[in-house]
């Protein structure tokens, strides 16, 4: 597969070609930013980890050129801070042993502003170099726009592929907004016990971040144990770690469904839980 933009690169950890990387991928991860793949998508990284039939590939779509800097990188340069980035997402492929690490290297703009034409013809590309069987994605409740936008792209790359071609599983996890707030039922909980000094090297590889003052090792590492515990009121812990995600498979499968309506009706379900709570309370 060739990439479109001037910047973007395709790394393969082991060193086998791009096509072999590519073609034994069985779970991917499509984020915005470099690191958004080692909070959100955990879970995959850690079932094919040491497995012979499955592989991990991440995907970053935007190139890193606008991310905060402060310490030592207070002063590097948007191009400098777009391949000190680069450089990281890679080491986290080689640490996690990941199948392939796919850099796409678009500006946020080009991912936000719709129709996104460019980023939806080359994810369907990917995507049918990869044909993987599940996918980790942003939540369509995160806060960050391009993370957002990120998920929305994907879901109009897949609905556009043959219906044989689309992944079994489309998972929409947490970033800048955890899904606590879902109803129980809605959430798919994903165990990370396994792995935790992997789960924290791979968080620890992205230091323009976290010396940078935004300590997502530290953050991520807990919002896991914390929903471990917090998960269910009534019973003992049954993981030391957890992430949950939307389940958008239904998006894939049925491209007549709304995606903002689709959206609302796990706010409406979570509304409607609350409200059922305590009336029951003032009965």
């Amino acid at each position: 597969m060739k990439l479109r933009n001037p910047g973007a690169s395709i790394f393969i950890p082991d060193g086998i070609s791009v096509k072999e990387g590519l073609d034994r991928t069985t779970h991917m991860a499509i984020s915005a930013h470099q690191d958004d793949i080692e909070i959100m998508a955990a879970h995959g990284v850690i079932e094919c980890y040491g497995q012979k039939d499955k592989w991990f590939c991440g995907v970053v779509t935007t190139n890193g050129a606008g991310s905060p800097r402060a310490g030592i990188y207070a002063d590097y340069s948007d191009e400098e801070m777009r391949e000190v980035r680069k450089i990281e997402q890679r080491k986290a492929g080689f640490v996690g042993d990941y199948s392939a690490v796919v850099l796409m290297d678009y500006a946020s703009s080009e991912i936000k502003n719709p129709p996104g034409e460019a980023i939806v013809t080359e994810l369907q590309e990917l995507l049918l170099a990869t044909k993987p069987s599940v996918i980790y994605t942003h939540n369509l409740a995160d806060k960050h726009d391009t993370h957002v936008a990120t998920a929305v792209r994907l879901i109009q790359a897949c609905r556009e592929l043959p219906a044989d071609a689309r992944p079994e599983k489309l998972l929409g996890g947490e970033v800048w907004r955890d899904l606590d707030w879902m109803s129980d039922t809605d959430k798919v909980a994903l165990d990370c016990s396994p792995h935790e000094n992997l789960q924290a090297a791979l968080l620890g590889v992205f230091d323009s971040q976290i010396a940078g003052g935004k300590r997502y090792d530290l953050a991520s590492m807990g919002r896991r144990k914390a929903h471990a515990t917090y998960h269910e009121s009534h019973g003992l812990d049954v993981t030391t770690g957890l992430n949950f995600a939307m389940d958008l498979t239904p998006l894939i499968e049925d491209p007549s469904l709304g995606i903002a309506e689709f959206l609302q009706s796990y706010i409406d379900r979570f509304a409607a839980e609350v409200r059922t709570r305590v009336s029951k309370s003032l009965a």
